[in-house]
């Protein structure tokens, strides 16, 4: 898959912590009800943690209760790549930043939550930054 932005490893690695970089670059999961925006109602837009293409608005948040910021949407359906993931033998689907290829989270679809779409975008605090609205 090719990238607007595409960086080496190391670049990776420099530009981001090494908790950033687990999650953002390797896949891996941060553990549930840490997150910085798990619980936060703040109104915004949540970006990229690597790249800084905006993904998801706070207008799309919703309480799951399942430890990570979940989202019924993205801010732009060309803002993110779905992938199919099967890992830890399941299958799920991968979400990823469509600008630079990072792992954000996961889409799960069909819980039964109260929302327009029936989907919930369950992801990293530590992947995305959230900038708040002005005003």
């Amino acid at each position: 898959m090719s990238y607007d932005i595409e960086k080496p490893d190391e670049q990776w690695r420099a530009e981001l912590t090494p908790g950033e970089y687990a999650v953002l670059r390797q896949a891996a999961t941060e553990p549930a009800f840490t997150g910085e925006y798990t619980d936060t109602k703040t109104k915004g837009v949540y970006s990229c943690r690597a790249c800084g293409a905006e993904l998801f608005t706070s207008d799309a948040k919703f309480e799951s209760h399942c430890g990570w910021p979940s989202f019924f949407d993205a801010r732009d359906t060309d803002a993110v790549e779905l992938i199919e993931d099967r890992s830890h033998g399941m299958v799920r689907t991968e979400v990823r930043c469509a600008r630079c290829g990072s792992h954000l989270g996961h889409l799960f679809e069909g819980e039964g939550y109260a929302t327009p779409t029936d989907q919930r975008y369950c992801i990293n605090s530590i992947a995305v930054r959230l900038a708040p609205d002005e005003g």
